[in-house]
């Protein structure tokens, strides 16, 4: 792992006091939903309606997690409900923490390669949740908006469904506090997961 996320991480895991306890009580049932497979592999979707932020935060940041702390039966995907693009805001929220992000090549929905460490890259891009690169069954989906989470209203084949909403950084494109509320998010959605995975 790249030592500036390693230090991010590190920091972060002093901060879990940040968590109210209520908060705590719907995270610790995605740590359950882990338990529970023991030595199955856990799928866990991040779901967002567009697929272009939070839930690429949640994805992202749930396999630098399980990196930390060392956790290898977990594969971590990103979907919504609609198809857009991994935004770049988002993109350079990350950069700033000392992720490597490369696009493919110039696209309305390009695939990025999220790096976190040497050999440690994940390939980001928007899709639906039919998309055959995600498991159709066997997974819990991780719901990181309330329009998705109210518009989703069955998800086949999930085993368990999740609502860990989070504000959305996109109120905020274009103003003063655009890098601030970015790095913000970021930065919650880091602490969660890394909590979560914590707990295991």
């Amino acid at each position: 792992m790249y030592k500036p996320i390693e230090k991010y991480c590190q920091n972060l895991t002093t901060n879990f006091d940040e968590i109210s306890e209520e908060r705590k009580q719907t995270l610790n049932n995605i740590s359950s939903y882990i338990k529970q497979k023991k030595k199955e592999i856990t799928n866990l979707i991040y779901v967002c309606t567009h697929n272009s932020r939070r839930s690429h935060f949640g994805q992202i940041w749930a396999t630098v997690a399980a990196g930390f702390y060392n956790v290898h039966s977990v594969n971590t995907y990103s979907a919504g409900t609609e198809q857009t693009a991994f935004h770049s805001n988002a993109i350079e929220a990350l950069r700033r923490i000392g992720f490597k992000i490369d696009k493919a090549k110039e696209e309305q929905n390009p695939k990025h390669a999220v790096s976190f460490g040497e050999n440690q890259t994940i390939i980001c891009f928007s899709k639906t949740l039919d998309h055959k690169t995600l498991p159709q069954q066997s997974f819990a989906a991780i719901m990181t908006c309330d329009d998705a989470e109210q518009n989703c209203p069955f998800l086949p084949g999930a085993e368990k469904r999740i609502a860990t909403t989070y504000q959305d950084p996109k109120a905020f494109d274009g103003t003063s506090q655009e890098v601030e509320m970015y790095d913000e998010r970021c930065r919650q959605i880091a602490l969660e997961t890394l909590y979560i995975f914590s707990q295991l």
